[in-house]
């Protein structure tokens, strides 16, 4: 099982505001914590959701379960709560840490036209 990200702590904070609670009218979801770890675990590796462990699920079905989650607005309805008891003790984010995806570099995609108007 891959190290977990969240802290029991963290999980009581968030957990309500998790979708598919069986208090919530509609399909319950299966284990909400895990399904965060799997969202965690592609924020934290910056992988495509192709490429999620086996064990957080079919990867088709958590990333469909984060569009459900997303349009809701439970992730920022989450964050919005952890941001008031913010631990900045690792708020650090720099170059050697967040990479740019080589389209987001300024990289040309078609070589420039010479000085004669040819490629």
């Amino acid at each position: 099982m891959t190290r977990r990200a969240l802290t029991d702590a963290q999980w009581a904070i968030i957990e309500p505001f998790c979708l598919g609670k069986r208090s919530d009218p509609g399909q319950t979801g299966r284990d909400p914590r895990l399904f965060v770890e799997a969202v965690l675990w592609i924020v934290r590796t910056g992988a495509q959701w192709r490429e999620l462990p086996d064990e957080f699920g079919k990867w088709n079905s958590v990333f469909k379960r984060f569009r459900r989650w997303v349009k809701a607005d439970a992730f920022y309805r989450m964050f919005k709560i952890l941001s008031t008891v913010a631990d900045f003790e690792y708020a650090m984010i720099d170059g050697s840490i967040v990479k740019v995806h080589r389209s987001g570099q300024g990289a040309n995609v078609w070589p420039a036209p010479s000085a004669s108007g040819n490629f």
